[in-house]
């Protein structure tokens, strides 16, 4: 099969698995596993932030953050679509007791003014504005990647209004690849930020939380508290240290791909597109198939490849490391068969 349900699928590359074989480990609890610190301090000086915490998933990294910010009864501020708002089982309101604020984006992006005038006053009627939170780049906009310059314009907002920001930056280096720009260059622009290691990075397991060593404190302590203290999780963390430094780069390559593949879908009658990708994440529209989700779906997988359903009439098919260019045309030559 041909997967391009999610980059979450892509398997621990060679070097990977060798530098999980031979890591040394220790109680990551105590603070003991020496290849988790390292991975730590990497993350913290690459994502230009004074403390980083390894943490399970991107979602346990979004809730840790929120957790760590705000008080039960708050209010934080999300984008409509966001993954935090649309994809975390309302972990905010379960696990912090907050209430969403959604400010509808465009392409991922909230506009400054919206933000700002999302920002609760001084009123006893009304929640504590306490965090302000973005997504970059922007999955249910098809890996739109939110630019700086908007996101100096949210920053502004936030500082003069008191108010953190954080970025769930699961697919952060993604935008910084496609953008040619430094990850730094995005992570300037908030508090805290997480970053996914599991998607196209390629690690098997796990993600990054990166802030001031404060909030990460307090974040630390709510990962204990939600069970995600690991112990010999140096095992981990060293196909972790091989993401960060091996396989950025090579993100360009799922971009050429999901370009690749969006511009064949734009010439196949009975399917459009929602709009080019930025990154590796191509949403099609099967409205003109006269087709059901399900059947497009299992129609695509009897010709060996695997989508995902994402809204009606809406498919999305997303690359990374383990699908080649050869996979790609194999799935253009499926898609043009079923359409």
């Amino acid at each position: 099969m041909i997967d391009l349900r999610s980059d979450t699928l892509t398997q621990p590359t060679k070097r990977m698995r060798q530098a999980i074989y031979e890591a040394t480990v220790g109680d990551d609890v105590y603070g003991e596993d020496p290849t988790v610190n390292k991975l730590e301090e990497l993350a913290a000086e690459i994502l230009g932030k004074e403390d980083a915490l390894f943490v399970t998933s991107g979602t346990q990294g979004n809730q840790l953050a929120v957790l760590s910010y705000c008080s039960p009864g708050d209010e934080i501020i999300v984008e409509a679509e966001s993954h935090i708002f649309y994809y975390e089982g309302g972990g905010i309101s379960a696990l912090a007791g907050v209430q969403p604020r959604v400010v509808t984006g465009h392409k991922g992006a909230m506009d400054p003014k919206d933000v700002k005038a999302a920002i609760r006053s001084e009123d006893i009627h009304f929640p504590d504005t306490s965090l302000i939170c973005l997504e970059n780049t922007h999955n249910r906009s098809g890996g739109s990647i939110v630019l700086t310059e908007n996101m100096k314009d949210i920053f502004d907002v936030a500082k003069q209004a008191s108010i953190p920001v954080h970025i769930d930056g699961a697919r952060l280096f993604n935008a910084a690849v496609a953008s040619n720009k430094k990850v730094i260059d995005y992570t300037q622009y908030c508090d805290s930020v997480q970053i996914c290691l599991s998607k196209g990075l390629g690690s098997p397991v796990g993600s990054l939380l990166a802030g001031k060593k404060e909030m990460i404190k307090k974040a630390r302590k709510w990962r204990k508290r939600l069970g995600g203290g690991l112990r010999q999780a140096g095992f981990l963390a060293a196909s972790g240290i091989i993401s960060l430094t091996e396989m950025v780069d090579r993100l360009a390559e799922d971009h050429e791909k999901a370009l690749r593949l969006a511009n064949a879908i734009e010439e196949i009658s009975g399917l459009t597109l929602k709009s080019l990708p930025d990154t590796n994440i191509v949403i099609l529209n099967i409205e003109k198939t006269n087709k059901s989700n399900e059947e497009f779906l299992e129609d695509l997988k009897r010709e060996g490849v695997l989508g995902v359903s994402f809204g009606e009439g809406q498919i999305r098919l997303t690359t990374h490391y383990d699908v080649s260019f050869e996979d790609i045309e194999e799935a253009i030559s499926a898609l043009k068969k079923i359409a």
